[in-house]
């Protein structure tokens, strides 16, 4: 069992840090709403990615590519208008203290639709993590429960942390918070755009 809580424990580190559109959205959220009001947005994977999970076992894999490609495309353009709304905030002259926060139910609910739109975890779940839980669940069930669990147990928690990480710059002050939700806003866009790009390249 010690082999699949630190095969779990790994790739949830890996997912947590690893730079994509979620974490750029997590940080813009983070800035513009605190992390009271974000950390609820860590928790969007244990709503999205249990139906992720079961397409890929049970479908994904006898699937036609295109389907992956539209929806490689369609994540996109919801990037891209996340973008928009990022880079708005950024250029609003009103202070980024003095906005009114979303709520934490609204960050959840577009962080969940960003991962359903993102095909990052169908790849995952069907390259990576999938085998690892099949081969873990037909030796033992337990096996592959401690690999889920120790996963997503790191991940959720790996987010949180970001998020109260990235919550702590709106303490330096209005021009570094600024600065930062203009990059995180260019991050958005430019992972928008690469998804469109790939998306459109795939389906031609």
């Amino acid at each position: 069992m010690a082999g699949y809580l630190l095969t779990g424990i790994s790739l949830g580190f890996y997912a947590a840090v690893s730079p994509g559109p979620f974490q750029a959205f997590l940080l813009a959220q983070a800035l513009k709403n605190g992390w009271r009001r974000t950390l609820p947005a860590s928790l969007a994977p244990l709503f999205s990615d249990g139906p992720i999970v079961a397409l890929v076992l049970l479908v994904l894999t006898q699937t036609p590519d295109w389907l992956l490609s539209g929806l490689r495309l369609a994540g996109g353009v919801f990037i891209l208008y996340l973008a928009w709304g990022a880079l708005s905030a950024a250029r609003s002259p009103v202070s980024p203290a003095a906005r009114p926060p979303d709520s934490g139910s609204g960050n959840l609910g577009k962080a969940v639709l960003m991962n359903i739109l993102n095909p990052n975890p169908y790849l995952f779940w069907g390259v990576v993590a999938g085998p690892i839980l099949l081969e873990g669940w037909r030796q033992a069930p337990q096996l592959g429960l401690s690999f889920v669990l120790s996963f997503y147990g790191v991940l959720v928690g790996g987010l949180a942390g970001l998020i109260v990480l990235f919550a702590t710059a709106r303490h330096l002050g209005p021009k570094v918070t600024r600065g930062l939700e203009f990059f995180s806003a260019g991050m958005l866009a430019v992972f928008g755009v690469y998804q469109v790009w790939l998306g459109v390249q795939a389906l031609l």
